[in-house]
């Protein structure tokens, strides 16, 4: 299933963009829609809601919260969630979200706090379940033991980056989502713009890309010759079988165990429409033993 990144609401798309975007994905039969609270500084969330006013029933919501600027922590903790849902629910004009997600870990708060509290708003009826992101497989698995020893709602999703070029996630996270039943919800999917195709080697990231809008240390850290090398073989790869390279990215990442959703951004109901199609390819096993030895973890 192919989902809907929100992160460029309010940053790189205004509200009638916004709009433009979230309907076009209902259209194509996209309802999963992924948002955070720090997103454009609330204004994600804001636009969302508004585009999807009258729309709600046939939307599923995921929003984060707890990502705390700084590393200062505590965003996992009672007092941090009670005030991020409540504002949350407002910006979405929501009576509940329908998966409410640890943005980033919090060591300052134990784990069966956030969980409590968490607990306590599935019982209310704001939220409809939990997930984490950015977790480590040893936190995925604490989380999980603390949940089901203490009778508490558990993270049934890890949202974490995973793609064809940053399969990092498949030596701990992925295992343990397998071990304890969390269903994987893989972020930067396109791995920051280059599996789309547009970025060539030995030239500077195409003008207005996410690339493009990042310290140039980051862009560095992706326009690498291995990572070109993986992209060119994944073309060619997708020229054999007729498709396109974006199938190959989305379509052979959802083909992966324990992916339960692949969330892809846009800025245009082009974009989305893309994203709908390349969602739809089915690779054989064949072809992901393949994908395996053309892009292998690392």
């Amino acid at each position: 299933m192919v989902g809907l990144g929100c992160n460029n609401f309010g940053r790189r798309v205004d509200a009638e963009g916004t709009a433009r975007v979230v309907h076009a994905a209902l259209e194509e039969g996209i309802t999963f829609f992924d948002t955070a609270d720090i997103y454009g500084g609330g204004q994600s969330e804001e636009m969302l809601g508004a585009a999807l006013k009258g729309r709600r029933q046939e939307a599923v919501i995921a929003s984060k919260f707890g990502h705390v600027s700084g590393g200062a922590g505590r965003g996992g903790s009672r007092a941090w969630i009670r005030v991020a849902v409540e504002s949350s629910l407002r910006r979405l004009d929501t009576d509940w979200i329908d998966l409410y997600q640890l943005h980033t870990p919090d060591p300052a708060t134990p784990i069966e706090e956030t969980l409590e509290t968490l607990t306590e708003l599935v019982a209310e009826g704001k939220i409809r379940c939990a997930g984490s992101s950015n977790l480590a497989g040893w936190q995925i698995a604490d989380a999980d033991w603390m949940a089901r020893t203490r009778g508490l709602t558990r993270f049934v999703t890890a949202q974490n980056e995973y793609s064809l070029l940053h399969r990092s996630a498949e030596v701990e996270v992925i295992p343990a989502c397998a071990r304890f039943d969390v269903g994987m919800i893989p972020y930067s999917p396109l791995g920051n713009g280059l599996l789309t195709g547009k970025h060539r080697r030995g030239r500077p990231p195409v003008p207005g890309s996410r690339l493009a809008s990042v310290p140039g240390a980051n862009a560095s850290r992706w326009l690498t010759d291995a990572n070109f090398d993986i992209v060119e073989a994944l073309e060619a790869y997708a020229q054999e079988r007729g498709i396109s390279l974006l199938d190959v990215a989305i379509g052979g990442l959802a083909a992966q165990p324990q992916v339960v959703s692949v969330i892809a951004g846009a800025t245009s109901p082009e974009q989305v429409r893309a994203n709908a199609r390349s969602g739809r390819w089915r690779p054989s096993a064949a072809d992901l033993g393949e994908l395996d030895r053309i892009a292998p973890r690392r």
